[in-house]
């Protein structure tokens, strides 16, 4: 994707050969920076600290995890005690076991599966013809309307990202389009990743509080809403960033179309039922109670916003029941959130979880 007009991806092998390279996510909107990991352990501290964030992006900074681990110990062992220290670092995105599966495969001589980049360009490709859609329902000089939460973009994966590919697509053929993007508290991920990335690549947004989707949708100001996920049952449920359940719930109640992208390998099919079967990680407090942002001045604060002495909840993701769900945007078509239809697209491995 486009930084100010220079082709960036969130993640990349640098010069050397070996280290990886990476946006630190922590330090957007206000700072554009890198930083550069040479073992296991600055993996595992990437992807726990959130420097990298999005299922798919987790995924590829842990595959990079067990190539660094192995670079220092090739050992069966100390792949076995890579993947378990990457699997502990967050326990709801499927996407980091798939990836750890997957080089665990690879190391053992098996056939690998289909690339981050080429999955999402193809979720870009067959969700577009729903931003087309609802573009002929305009009058002309009129703009798509399209609301997301969280980031699902090329910085939650490696390139084009997943909710956001079919945006890029149609905004990169000329088609008018304009996206709310939801605040995404409690870390801001929408208002300082996901308006980053549209204002750099150069397509209209608007960020909004997290509250204002339901408004926007009674008085027609939303014509459809794309998510993305981190965890997909076999029956359709999906898991995503806290808040998404409630912008499913305004957009049935408005008529509006609610569709989740995603890759294939954020489909759990080993399991059914997302609210009895997905762990929801709990995150530490100070992500609530306190902001940072950029001064007056020009420095960077952390402000708590909280009085002291009061608890704090933090869940990070909650879960949307497939009933809600006007379809699933993969790299295999748009298909129904339902066990048939992603048994259908995805037989292989429906197969396997069984």
């Amino acid at each position: 994707m486009k930084v100010d007009g220079k082709s960036m991806r969130s993640i990349w092998l640098e010069p050397d050969g070996w280290s990886i390279g990476i946006i630190d996510q922590t330090a957007l909107p206000h700072r554009l920076t890198s930083a550069r990991l040479t073992s296991l352990e600055d993996a595992a501290h990437a992807i726990r600290a959130m420097l990298v964030r999005g299922a798919p992006l987790i995924g590829a900074t842990a595959a990079y995890g067990v190539c660094l681990a192995l670079r220092a110990d090739a050992s069966d062992d100390a792949l076995d005690r890579a993947c378990a220290t990457l699997l502990r670092t967050r326990p709801t995105a499927i996407n980091l076991k798939w990836a750890l599966d997957e080089m665990v495969a690879a190391v053992r001589n098996r056939v690998r599966g289909e690339q981050d980049i080429a999955i999402n360009t193809a979720i870009g490709k067959n969700g577009l013809p729903l931003i087309e859609a609802a573009a002929r329902r305009k009058k002309p000089g009129q703009s798509v309307n399209v609301l997301t939460h969280c980031n699902a973009g090329w910085l939650a994966a490696v390139d084009v990202g997943t909710a956001t590919a079919p945006i890029y697509r149609a905004h990169d053929s000329g088609i008018a389009i304009h996206v709310f993007a939801d605040e995404t508290r409690p870390r801001n991920q929408g208002a300082s990743l996901t308006a980053w990335e549209l204002g750099r690549h150069g397509v209209p947004h608007t960020v909004i509080a997290d509250n204002t989707g339901g408004h926007l949708m009674q008085h027609g100001l939303v014509d459809l809403v794309i998510v993305g996920t981190d965890r997909v049952t076999a029956a359709g449920d999906v898991c995503n960033k806290i808040g998404t359940y409630l912008k499913a719930l305004a957009a049935r109640d408005n008529n509006i179309p609610f569709y989740v992208a995603l890759p294939s390998p954020t489909v759990d099919f080993s399991i059914s039922d997302g609210l009895a079967e997905i762990p929801i990680e709990e995150r530490g407090a100070d992500e609530v109670a306190t902001m940072t942002g950029r001064t007056a001045q020009g420095g960077i604060e952390t402000v708590r916003i909280v009085p002291d002495g009061s608890p704090v909840a933090n869940y990070g993701f909650d879960v949307t029941p497939a009933r809600l769900i006007t379809g699933l945007i993969t790299e295999r078509g748009v298909i129904a959130a339902s066990r048939e239809a992603l048994a259908r697209a995805f037989p292989e491995r429906a197969g396997a979880a069984k």
